[in-house]
C-alpha cells in the first residue's frame, strides 16, 4: 500500500494483467487523505508478458507473479528511489548516477550482485547476463528506478525501469517505457522528500485495493 508519508504518485493502469499499453497519470497529495491529479494522462507500454504481482510495498499476493524472464512488468506498489543515465534533466533532484561504460545493472540470479547497479570495475564479475546501463539507442539516458524486489530475491526479478521507449506501443522485456520527452519530465518532478511510488496494476484489481492501500482516485 502506499505509505502515508508519501506525496507523490505515478500510477499506471492497464485494462488487463494481459495488455501491453497503459495509461501513466500522475498525483501528489498535500494532506494524508486528499491526492490531486497533476497534469494529463500519457501512453506509456509494458512488457510483452503484460503485468505480474512483482515484491514492494504491497506485501505477497497470490496468482500471476512476475519471475526472472518473463517479460512481464511488476504490479503493485514500488518506490522510487533513485534515478540513472547521461544526464539528469534540469531541476531532477532524485539521487542520479551519470552511468558510463563500465555500469552494469546485474540480472543473473546466481550472482551476488543480482538487481544491483555495479561498476564492473571494482567488483568480482560473477554474472553470465547483466544490462548495459550506457546504451547507443538512447533508452537509458534518463531512467527512474523502480524499487521492485529490493531483497533481491534470486529469480524474482530484476533490472525494472520506468524509460524512454522504442516506438509508441511498442511493449518491453518487462520495464514500463514512455515517450523520451515525458520520462525527463517525470523525473523532473518528483522530489526525494515526497517518497515517491510507482502504482502499477489492471484497471480493476486497482479499483478494487483503492481505498484499501490509500490510491489515488482514478480520474
Amino acid at each position: 500500500m502506499v505509505p502515508a508519508r508519501s506525496r507523490q504518485a505515478v500510477v499506471v493502469v492497464a485494462p488487463t494483467w494481459a495488455d501491453r499499453t497503459a495509461t501513466l497519470l500522475r498525483y501528489e497529495r498535500t494532506s494524508r487523505s486528499g491526492w490531486s491529479p497533476v497534469g494529463r494522462g500519457v501512453p506509456a507500454v509494458l512488457g510483452r508478458g503484460g503485468l505480474g504481482w512483482g515484491m514492494g510495498l504491497h506485501g505477497a499476493r497470490r496468482g500471476r507473479a512476475k519471475r526472472e524472464g518473463d517479460d512481464r512488468s511488476p504490479a503493485g506498489v514500488f518506490r522510487i528511489p533513485s534515478a540513472f543515465g547521461r544526464r539528469p534533466p534540469a531541476g531532477a533532484t532524485l539521487p542520479f548516477v551519470r552511468v558510463h561504460a563500465h555500469h552494469r545493472w546485474v540480472d543473473d540470479p546466481r550472482s551476488r550482485h543480482y538487481n544491483r547497479l555495479v561498476d564492473d570495475r571494482g567488483v568480482e564479475r560473477d554474472w553470465s547476463s547483466a544490462e548495459v546501463l550506457a546504451r547507443p539507442d538512447g533508452l537509458y539516458d534518463a531512467t527512474l528506478v523502480v524499487d521492485h524486489n529490493p531483497s533481491r530475491q534470486p529469480g524474482a526479478g530484476s533490472a525494472v525501469f520506468v524509460h524512454a521507449w522504442r516506438a509508441p506501443g511498442r511493449p518491453t522485456a518487462g520495464c514500463t517505457a514512455l515517450a523520451p520527452d515525458e520520462v525527463r519530465a517525470l523525473l523532473a518532478w518528483l522530489v526525494p522528500d515526497a517518497m515517491p511510488v510507482l502504482v502499477q496494476l489492471p484497471r480493476a484489481t486497482y479499483r478494487r485495493v483503492q481505498a484499501a492501500w490509500r490510491l489515488p482516485p482514478l480520474a
